[in-house]
């Protein structure tokens, strides 16, 4: 098979952010345990329903955590990800995900984004936000 013109790049491309999403997951899961959170599962997929970047438990609350990272520069703050269709399908995989485990725990199911902005310089920026969604 060949590939076209630009293949390679594209291929490099895809390589560099799949790197990028998996150093800024690493980063939210420290930051997830120094908030006191346990982390208990990392790329939850299900099917072609989606994935689920970090699952965690706070207390007796689940946290279903979408991780967003970002390079600095005149990008949406990761925040700006959650969009009505993202907090839903977060839902719903999350209702997937507690489904196979026997239900949700007694505190519920909370939906978190972990936004990673990496600076041309200096220490990436790692902030929390609880209850996006």
């Amino acid at each position: 098979m060949t590939v076209g013109a630009g293949g390679g790049a594209d291929m490099k491309t895809q390589q560099a952010r799949s790197a990028l999403g998996k150093y800024g997951e690493g980063l939210a899961a420290r930051r997830l345990a120094e908030a006191g959170m346990t982390v208990l599962e990392r790329n939850w997929r299900c099917g072609r329903t989606g994935e689920i970047d970090i699952v965690a438990r706070e207390g007796e609350v689940l946290v279903v955590c979408e991780v967003k990272t970002r390079r600095a520069g005149p990008f949406q703050h990761p925040l700006a990800a959650i969009t009505p269709a993202k907090a839903e399908r977060l839902r719903g995989l999350a209702q997937r995900w507690t489904q196979e485990r026997g239900g949700a725990p007694p505190g519920g199911v909370r939906i978190d984004l972990v936004a990673v902005l990496l600076p041309r310089r200096g220490a990436p920026s790692v902030e929390l936000v609880r209850g996006v969604a």
